[in-house]
């Protein structure tokens, strides 16, 4: 799996030449409601397993949560089930807040 800082993947969602990844937010309904990172696709961690068909396994996918641990376990699980083009947000949506959108509620 590879690893992304939000400063990376702000530039990345910029960048009209890149394709757009999917932001696979793996929190609770609470917290996406919380705050999350626009456009990003909302399955939460328990559910992943059922619900991974809805997933593009050649589509490039960044896995967030709040600081990074939870999606690295989803990263490495969508990995072992043959995914290929997977990326951690170091830090989570917390790192974003903090480092790219000083406004997004924290918590």
């Amino acid at each position: 799996m590879q690893h992304i800082t939000a400063p990376e993947l702000a530039a990345w969602l910029a960048d009209p030449s890149r394709p757009k990844p999917l932001l696979l937010d793996v929190r609770e309904n609470w917290e996406f409601e919380t705050c999350h990172i626009e456009g990003a696709k909302q399955i939460p961690m328990n559910l992943i397993p059922i619900r991974v068909g809805e997933l593009d396994d050649d589509q490039e996918i960044v896995c967030v949560c709040h600081h990074g641990a939870r999606s690295m376990q989803v990263a490495a699980f969508l990995e072992r089930n043959g995914f290929e083009k997977i990326t951690n947000l170091t830090g989570g949506v917390h790192a974003w807040a903090v480092q790219v959108d000083p406004a997004m509620p924290k918590y």
